[in-house]
């Protein structure tokens, strides 16, 4: 039993730190302790770090304690005051025809507890039908930092909820930039396939097909992924689905944008990548 805890322990501390590598933070460095971040007055974030494009912000109810050191579960982002010459070189705040970017608020809720996740895992025989979490739960596997990224540098932006309500909004838009957007409805796969100019900033995007009952909440997986036969790969059989190897790059260093008959591709996962490389986001509002 003391074995079996020590195990549970060393995979909570190691599944933390993984989630400050994640937000690109240094767990060794000295911060506030949790008594100073309290007495801080009227304060709801505070100023975490500074990268090289935006400041880094935390809130306090957000962070653990791991050997002395806090570490934030999440963060969130902001301009820096002195880069305005930087922010109009990458950023799309004067174009009249915005590129609209797609939140992933299903792939969201699939990843989410007692989600798809569970049962391909074996957990749990009901989850391929899961609720529908809200936009403040995105993750890592839901783009939230290209979503905080791209909302500060001008993009407009919809859910794809409101995608799946209303298809026809593509058609407004001049580019429509896709973000890790694994679960879709097949109506939304029409709308974005049949769409000219598609930046695919994600890979393993449009890999499997669910339905969505908008009374009870819920998405449910209706082909992809390995269901409901294992055979299966991409729900919609699509050949352009760019999952591996790409989607497991997540350093970019290398990245490139390459043509597909509807728009680009990217060739790795941006997530750590989209808020600290300038001339990645020169390039995708050039592209």
């Amino acid at each position: 039993m003391k074995l079996l805890k020590k195990i549970i322990l060393g995979i909570a501390i190691l599944s933390i730190i993984g989630i400050s590598v994640y937000l690109g933070i240094n767990t060794t460095q000295d911060i506030p302790i949790q008594k100073e971040i309290q007495n801080l007055p009227n304060t709801e974030l505070i100023k975490w770090g500074s990268g090289s494009l935006f400041d880094i912000f935390v809130d306090p109810k957000d962070f653990v304690i791991i050997n002395g050191k806090q570490i934030p579960m999440k963060a969130t982002f902001e301009l820096k005051p002195d880069l305005s010459e930087t922010y109009s070189e990458i950023g799309v705040y004067d174009k009249k025809n915005k590129p609209l970017v797609i939140i992933p608020i299903y792939t969201a809720s699939a990843y989410s507890e007692d989600g798809f996740y569970d049962f391909y895992a074996g957990k749990c025989d009901t989850c391929t039908t899961t609720k529908i979490v809200s936009i403040d739960q995105l993750g890592e596997q839901s783009s939230a930092n290209a979503v905080k990224i791209l909302k500060l540098l001008g993009y407009d932006s919809i859910t794809d909820i409101e995608l799946d309500k209303n298809p026809n909004i593509l058609s407004k838009y001049d580019k429509i930039i896709l973000l890790h957007n694994e679960y879709v409805t097949k109506k939304m796969f029409d709308a974005i396939t049949s769409h000219p100019n598609i930046i695919y900033l994600y890979p393993n995007a449009l890999h499997a097909e669910i339905s969505v009952n908008f009374v009870d909440n819920t998405i449910s997986l209706i082909r992809g992924h390995g269901y409901p036969d294992l055979n299966i790969d991409n729900g919609f059989d699509w050949k352009y689905d760019n999952t591996r190897p790409d989607e497991f790059d997540k350093e970019c260093n290398n990245w490139k944008f390459y043509d597909i008959p509807n728009g680009k591709m990217l060739n790795c996962y941006p997530e750590q990548k989209i808020w600290k490389d300038k001339e990645f986001l020169k390039a995708l509002k050039e592209l």
